[in-house]
C-alpha cells in the first residue's frame, strides 16, 4: 500500500433532554461507518457506572481490542490461503488490559490474542508453520503497527 487511504467513522451523541451538568447523563452513542453500518457505543461500565453506561453497547476499549484481533485474523487468513492451508474456523478470545502505563497514564497496555484455528483438508500445518503464520500476520497488521499513532484533534465550529 503505497498511497494513503482515508477511513471514516462518525460518532454521534445527543443529550435528548436529559440532565447534563450533574454528570448523570447517558454515555450511549452511535458509531456510523462509511459502508452504512451503525454500532451502538457507550463508555465502559468499568469507567462509568450503569445506568450512565450501557453494557450492551460496544465501548472504545473493546473496539480497540477487537480491531487488533480482527486485523490479525484477516492477515492470518490471507497468509494461510496463500500458503495453501485450508482454514475452516478461526476464533480469538482477545483480552486487553487497562492499567497505568510507564508515564502513569491509564492506557490499554497489553492486548493478548488467543487465536484458535481449525483446519480442514488432508494437510495441516505443524506448530512451527502456525507460529510463522501468526508472526507474519502480526508483523503486517495495520492496527498493531498503528498503536503509537499520532492522534490529532481539529475542532469544527458549530452554531
Amino acid at each position: 500500500m503505497s498511497t494513503p487511504h482515508d477511513y471514516h467513522a462518525e460518532v454521534h451523541w445527543t443529550r435528548a433532554g436529559q440532565p447534563f451538568t450533574d454528570n448523570r447523563y447517558s454515555r450511549r452513542h452511535d458509531w456510523h461507518f462509511d459502508g452504512g453500518a451503525t454500532v451502538s457505543g457507550s463508555s465502559s461500565p468499568h469507567s462509568v457506572r450503569v445506568p450512565m453506561s450501557d453494557p450492551s453497547a460496544v465501548d472504545p476499549e473493546e473496539a480497540f481490542v477487537a480491531s487488533i484481533a480482527s486485523c490479525h485474523m484477516l492477515w492470518f487468513l490471507g497468509l494461510a490461503a496463500k500458503a495453501g492451508w485450508l482454514v475452516d474456523d478461526y476464533r480469538d478470545a482477545a483480552v486487553g488490559i487497562m492499567e497505568p502505563n510507564a508515564q502513569g497514564q491509564i492506557a490499554v497496555t497489553v492486548v493478548t490474542l488467543h487465536p484458535a484455528v481449525r483446519y480442514g483438508g488432508e494437510r495441516r500445518p505443524d506448530a512451527a508453520e502456525q507460529a510463522r503464520l501468526h508472526h507474519d500476520a502480526h508483523a503486517n497488521c495495520f492496527i498493531a503497527n498503528s498503536v503509537k499513532s499520532e492522534v490529532r484533534c481539529e475542532p469544527v465550529a458549530v452554531d
